[in-house]
């Protein structure tokens, strides 16, 4: 297929970090959550220098001329790259200066620059920065016997152009002073009126003479190293894979640099020292007014007091069957339950895993987990269950990109406890995200099952939305079984009856669901489709749906971040629209509603639309079949496909635009979702009073 038709992967992200970057923009959104997303622009921008720009560089470096299914080689992907990247950041700065700062100073949150100080204000900063900033600090020569240093990724440094004071010779020096990662980036002065704040940089930078006894500052500046943090491990060769991903953990602090941060003001002949130092461009230097790194505002705005400037609290509700204070198990043994996080509580996949830990009748609990917060509850359950003589088997991805370190913790832990821990198949991540509890009752063994789109996180489940089954239908139940067993022992995967797995026949699964309404069309029926999904890049998938949308299906694609396809192009991809949504909560959920011809089917799934989750992953694809279930399914897809706020349009050439709201009734999906569940919940706490009240034999009578 013609390379013209799909868009290049790393530009489709760019695109989503500047919707991000929208909402730091918009007026609808607290002044505290307009920083958030600013700062959200920054992280996201690390991690896409760290990863995806490094692999380029990469590219580059091997002299790779081959291109990629957009048409671009690896030197024009880079050019576009860099274009690109300068706009947003540029646009980042543009909006804190001109917008944010601006808003906070009108709220009485100020930060001052050191020469606005007056005397009682830089008495106090001096003796903040001699009593905890200079007992930190290590300043780093560069001579003949000290080397430039090895300075960490994504570190803060000041370097210094200084001269002895006690010659005439004109001998220029450099130095480094990392500043502190373990103070306050942002430090408060004490004023009873007003929030007045300071860069601890600045501070740094005011002060620094007294790192340098004899000699005069002619120059001090900020910069930034940004460095290739992709971990490189040989699983074929390793001996053990924990103590493997350990020492690659700290490889990643010194990869070889990608970009360079550094202060709009610094000297040309320091910026040039430092870009030859680290082998690096003019297109990879960034040059930034204070502060450098926006990350920063991140802790920032947990500032107290300043509850306006927030979000007011969505408070989740319990889904309505379990919330009449029954057995958890009970009520799955009635029917299928779908929770959809952050609308309904996380607690309920808490209690599951918790409820199981302490039933003397669950045999063995069996989980996948690949992020988990930093306090899990269900790794304390799970600790819990293997104290009390369960059998755990926990299979905990140590690959998760910047979670390494946290979960070889709870690897550890979990194993001290005498879970049985597995840390998954060679080559291949375990991102699927599932629960098995067996249990022994009164007509046999039964098996229950929690099968979700999300991590096993109570953290990111308040702010992420996901989606999660629970079950104990045999046929699940059993392919359940057999997953755990081909991921901890030698087993070949089976017949599935239910599932779909990835790494083997995922992608297929998806393309027969496409292929299914391409034949209802055939068949004269209405073909229709929606999928939810993070992502859209694998090139077969894609084609796919082209193909459909030539056959006469209408496809809606809710895709957050990357979409390769182009949507609206005459003759081939005219029946297809691509929304993005991006607003308070992370969309993470993946969701397949078929019309399958008036006979709806939906699935869910923890893989997206991209080549590494069906080719590299361990990923499921589950159905839901009960009715209401998929009635509510429907309608929430539908809540999201109506939104007029939130919501943008992609183009065919890969931009986005805002939903023309004139006329149109203004929806935020997210609120509405809210608001949809919480009825469902009021509805069910009317039941249950009623059934509290009503005489039985009445009650039987209606």
């Amino acid at each position: 297929m013609q390379s013209s038709l799909f868009i290049n992967r790393e530009l489709s992200w760019l695109e989503f970090n500047d919707r991000v970057l929208v909402e730091a923009f918009d007026k609808t959104n607290p002044l505290f959550e307009k920083l958030k997303f600013l700062s959200i622009t920054a992280s996201n921008l690390d991690e896409f220098f760290m990863i995806r720009v490094s692999g380029v560089m990469e590219q580059m470096e091997d002299n790779l001329d081959s291109v990629d299914f957009s048409g671009m080689t690896a030197a024009q992907q880079m050019k576009m790259i860099s274009q690109r990247t300068h706009e947003l950041v540029k646009k980042q700065y543009n909006c804190l200066f001109r917008s944010i700062i601006p808003s906070l100073e009108k709220e009485g949150i100020i930060f001052l620059k050191m020469e606005q100080l007056d005397e009682e204000q830089k008495r106090f900063i001096y003796n903040y920065f001699k009593q905890n900033i200079f007992p930190v600090l290590t300043p780093m020569a560069v001579d003949q016997s000290r080397p430039f240093p090895l300075l960490l990724n994504k570190s803060l440094n000041l370097i210094v152009l200084l001269e002895p004071d006690n010659t005439a010779e004109d001998k220029e020096l450099i130095a480094f002073v990392q500043v502190p990662s373990v103070l306050p980036r942002i430090i408060q002065l004490e004023d009873k009126k007003r929030n007045l704040f300071v860069y601890l940089e600045d501070i740094m930078e005011e002060y620094i003479s007294d790192l340098f006894p004899g000699y005069v500052i002619k120059n001090v500046h900020t910069f930034r190293i940004t460095r290739n943090s992709d971990l490189e491990i040989d699983e074929e060769e390793a001996k053990d894979f924990l103590i493997e991903i350990e020492k690659s953990i700290k490889r990643r602090k010194w990869g070889f640099p990608v970009r360079l941060e550094v202060e709009k003001d610094i000297s040309g002949k320091l910026k040039h020292f430092l870009m030859k130092k680290l082998d690096l461009d003019d297109d990879d230097v960034y040059e930034l007014s204070n502060p450098i790194d926006l990350t920063c505002w991140m802790k920032f705005v947990s500032l107290k007091g300043f509850e306006k400037l927030r979000y007011k609290p969505m408070q989740p509700v319990m889904q309505r069957d379990l919330a009449k204070n029954q057995n958890i198990f009970d009520v799955i043994k009635e029917k299928d339950i779908l929770v959809y996080h952050p609308f309904h509580t996380f607690d309920h996949v808490v209690e599951f895993v918790d409820k199981a830990a302490q039933d003397p009748n669950v045999l063995a609990i069996k989980q996948t987990l690949y992020r988990v917060s930093g306090d899990s509850p269900i790794v304390k359950a799970l600790i819990k269950a293997a104290e009390n003589g369960k059998q755990v088997t926990v299979i905990v991805e140590l690959r998760a990109r910047f979670d390494e370190e946290n979960n070889i913790q709870w690897a550890k832990k979990l194993e001290r406890s005498g879970c049985h821990v597995v840390y998954g198949l060679v080559g291949l991540k375990t991102h699927c995200k599932v629960i098995l509890i067996v249990r022994r009752e009164e007509d046999g063994i039964r098996r229950y099952v929690h099968m979700g789109t999300g991590n096993y996180n109570d953290s990111t489940a308040k702010i992420y939305t996901d989606a999660g089954l629970f079950t104990c239908k045999e046929t699940y139940g059993s392919d359940v079984s057999s997953l755990f067993n081909v991921l901890t022992g030698y087993s070949k995967a089976p017949q599935w009856k239910k599932i779909n797995v990835a790494p083997v026949g995922l992608r297929e699964g998806f393309i027969e669901l496409i292929e299914n309404e391409i034949k209802m069309v055939k068949q004269g029926k209405n073909g229709y489709m929606i999928a939810k999904v993070n992502a859209v890049v694998d090139e077969k998938i894609i084609e796919k749906l082209y193909e459909a949308s030539c056959a006469g299906v209408k496809i809606d694609l809710i895709v957050r971040g990357i979409c390769c396809l182009r949507p609206g192009l005459k003759g081939v991809s005219e029946n297809i629209r691509v929304i993005s949504i991006v607003g308070r909560l992370l969309e993470h959920s993946r969701i397949f509603y078929i019309n399958n011809g008036g006979d709806p089917k939906v699935c869910m799934s923890s893989a997206d639309w991209m080549p590494r989750n069906l080719d590299r992953r361990v990923e499921t694809l589950f159905p839901v079949e009960q009715a209401n279930l998929i009635e509510e399914v429907k309608k929430v897809l539908d809540i999201i496909l109506s939104d007029t706020m939130k919501a943008r349009i992609q183009k065919s050439d890969g931009t986005y635009s805002r939903i023309d709201k004139r006329g149109k009734e203004h929806i935020d999906s997210q609120s509405e979702l809210f608001r949809y569940y919480e009825k469902q919940y009021e509805l069910s706490v009317q039941e249950e009073i009623y059934e509290d009240t009503v005489p039985f034999i009445n009650r039987g009578a209606e």
